[in-house]
């Protein structure tokens, strides 16, 4: 009778073992099972990031691409590879390991973007001024212009005939935005986010009227929003009133005359995107007026 009890407590004692080992077996189990609910949750989401990023530098090489101003076989290689990795990446495991390495690849195709993209801005503001720069069949066309102005002048009034033909002219006005680096260096930019200075390049033209000296002219920078932008000064002739940018001052000598001017963004100001308009003034005279537009 005494070894009956005695195996009965012993047989109790053992299923209650059981049963504390059970219940710590499924706490574990459980704690795990949350966890890797969560890292699986987590990683998810860190995925979708870097597919969202990669998507979003894809649409930039999109819309570079399809300007086609320049022809840049370096961004649609780019825009390749990143639609690979968007592809391999669709497909992957998530796992910490192969999160991270996306991650590097993308931070490298970032790193790259920055780079061809600043090429490719710099390529097509070299194209924009070169366009401008070998017109010279404008420039042979507005002296031709004033050559024959001053044969006519026979047959008018001499003084006024005199005065309208010595004035001065411009021919190939163009703007740009540029970045200029500490080197001094200036590197032409498409956007305006990009750009800290907006460029005005244009030719004095050749005038056997005019006479030599110091001159100037006045330059009227407008952004998309209307704005004079640069000294934003004020001229009074009359009932007329002209606000410049800046005054382009220069020697000279009755023969073309290349000339560029800066406008300098306002302190912690950026440049708008949107159309810009310039004008050139003699006096109050508009004698030159171009557009150019900043992303």
């Amino acid at each position: 009778m005494e070894g009956s009890q005695k195996t009965s407590t012993g047989l109790k004692v053992g299923l209650g073992i059981l049963l504390v080992l059970f219940l710590i077996t499924a706490f574990y189990t459980s704690k795990l099972y949350t966890e890797k609910q969560e890292t699986e949750k987590t990683l998810t989401s860190e995925k979708q990031q870097v597919m969202n990023d990669l998507n979003n530098m894809a649409k930039e090489y999109d819309a570079a691409i399809a300007d086609g101003e320049v022809k840049n076989q370096d961004l649609i290689a780019a825009r390749e590879r990143i639609q690979g990795l968007m592809d391999s990446l669709k497909i992957s495991q998530n796992s910490v390991g192969s999160l991270w390495r996306y991650k590097k690849k993308f931070l490298a195709l970032e790193e790259e973007m920055d780079i061809l993209m600043e090429e490719n801005d710099r390529l097509k503001g070299e194209n924009q001024y070169l366009a401008s720069s070998l017109d010279s069949t404008q420039v042979q066309l507005a002296e031709r212009t004033m050559f024959t102005d001053s044969l006519l002048v026979q047959n008018t009034e001499l003084a006024t005939v005199v005065k309208d033909a010595a004035a001065l002219q411009t021919v190939g006005l163009v703007g740009m935005g540029v970045l200029e680096r500490s080197s001094g260096k200036q590197v032409p930019m498409e956007r305006a986010r990009r750009s800290d200075k907006i460029k005005v390049c244009f030719t004095v033209a050749k005038n056997t009227l005019t006479e030599a000296g110091d001159k100037e002219l006045y330059v009227q920078v407008i952004d998309p929003k209307n704005n004079v932008l640069g000294s934003n000064d004020q001229l009074q002739f009359d009932d007329q009133v002209l606000n410049y940018s800046l005054i382009s001052r220069f020697n000279y000598e009755n023969r073309n005359l290349n000339i560029c001017e800066y406008v300098s963004k306002s302190k912690d100001a950026k440049f708008e995107a949107g159309r810009y308009k310039i004008n050139v003034f003699n006096d109050k005279t508009l004698i030159s007026s171009s557009e150019f537009t900043l992303k």
